[in-house]
């Protein structure tokens, strides 16, 4: 891929691009289409063009295997973390009301919470199973 000028020249100026609209789709869920889910494939699908154009030891000297690794469970935790203050509360898991005290706004910073537990997990998954298919049968 060394002589592919134009699509490593291409592809450098459209990742920024997609990272901006994967962050869009992440903070347009609560209004509509998209959320946590859809903008961390969509970044895993960043990474996963990266690897293709620029080579798979490139991609992990980007995004190395061992904090894909870390993020996984961590975007578990924030997920988890995110129902807790309502329970201690004695309150129903996940009820966002005890993040503010106007239940609306409280509801909007739960549901990021939960959705940036989203994105950090299902990002890091797909990358996670891309390294694991692009690494098979390499010494």
């Amino acid at each position: 891929m060394r002589r592919d000028v134009i699509l490593r020249i291409g592809v450098k100026l459209i990742l920024p691009f997609i990272l901006v609209f994967a962050f869009y789709v992440h903070l347009h869920g609560d209004y509509g289409p998209g959320g946590g889910f859809q903008a961390g494939v969509i970044l895993a699908g960043m990474v996963i063009l990266y690897a293709l154009v620029f080579g798979l030891a490139a991609a992990k000297r980007a995004v190395p295997a061992a904090l894909v690794g870390r993020l996984v469970p961590l975007g578990v935790l924030i997920y988890l973390a995110a129902g807790l203050p309502s329970f201690l509360a004695g309150k129903r898991y996940l009820d966002y009301s005890v993040f503010s005290g106007d239940p609306l706004h409280g509801h909007e910073w739960g549901v990021f919470l939960v959705e940036a537990g989203v994105i950090i997990t299902v990002a890091a998954t797909m990358i996670a199973i891309f390294y694991a298919f692009a690494d098979r049968g390499r010494p």
